[in-house]
């Protein structure tokens, strides 16, 4: 049997035991798209004496992005496209469609009820790895606006050195900048300058945006008290089913991978 992908045409002869009586999800090798690939469908128009286009017609899932022929369902996630649809226009969704549109965010999908509950989950050393690039972007800006405090401290005629108002101030001044710097970023998009480098999104347990209201439980209450219990919190993400750190359960979030 045949296989040609519908993008590159690039075709292959595939032992027909090999593959399922049923939609399957093939990666052509050579342009790495995926698509749908039906044996029982192709094998039933042939048999029909019914033609089978050499291309037919091709969309893309609006949840998952499979390419695929045309139905009611995806071959791939199993969503429904009327209920898809539906849900979009009852709760909001239109601005998710437009990011899925430059492929920065993937909608949930499912056979019955779409769910973030199976979108892959960001573990725990990749999420480290966000950590330490935000850090680093945030010890430089704090590096340069301590030295930018200290000339104008200078310039007024002060001394920094032994001033413990001066170093108090410096203090909270860096603790508002890095409060601030994860609370805006991840209540404005879920994703701080170091999860998008990674392509990681923090998101609601229920697939609604997250607001600063709820960004703030997260990066301030969830984690300090995740800190507190001697990092635990922190841990649970390497352990927990979903990925989920004390924090994350504390303001119902995942922490989600995206499509490259």
């Amino acid at each position: 049997m045949i296989i040609t992908c519908p993008q590159c045409n690039f075709s292959k002869t595939v032992d027909p035991a090999e593959i399922p009586d049923r939609p399957v999800k093939v990666h052509c090798p050579k342009c790495g798209e995926a698509f749908a690939f039906d044996k029982a469908q192709l094998r039933n128009d042939t048999a029909s004496g019914r033609p089978v286009p050499a291309t037919p017609e091709q969309i893309s899932c609006p949840a998952c992005g499979l390419i695929q022929t045309g139905g009611e369902r995806c071959h791939g996630c199993g969503v429904i496209y009327t209920k898809l649809k539906a849900r979009q226009a009852g709760s909001g969704m239109g601005q998710v469609n437009q990011a899925m549109g430059n492929g920065s965010a993937e909608l949930p999908c499912d056979a019955a009820d779409p769910t973030p509950g199976l979108l892959p989950k960001a573990g725990f050393w990749i999420r480290v790895v966000a950590y330490v690039l935000d850090f680093l972007l945030l010890w430089t800006v704090e590096y340069l606006l301590s030295l930018l405090i200290g000339l104008t401290v200078g310039l007024l005629g002060l001394s920094v050195e032994g001033d413990p108002s001066i170093e108090v101030v410096i203090w909270l001044f860096g603790a508002a900048l890095s409060i601030g710097y994860a609370v805006f970023f991840t209540g404005y998009c879920g994703q701080t300058p170091g999860k998008m480098a990674l392509r990681i999104k923090v998101i609601r347990t229920d697939g609604s945006p997250l607001g600063y209201g709820r960004a703030a439980l997260r990066e301030v209450l969830g984690k300090f008290i995740s800190g507190i219990l001697l990092g635990i919190g922190y841990l649970m993400v390497a352990f927990d089913s979903q990925k989920q750190g004390l924090h994350d359960k504390i303001a119902d979030t995942y922490v989600i991978k995206l499509s490259q």
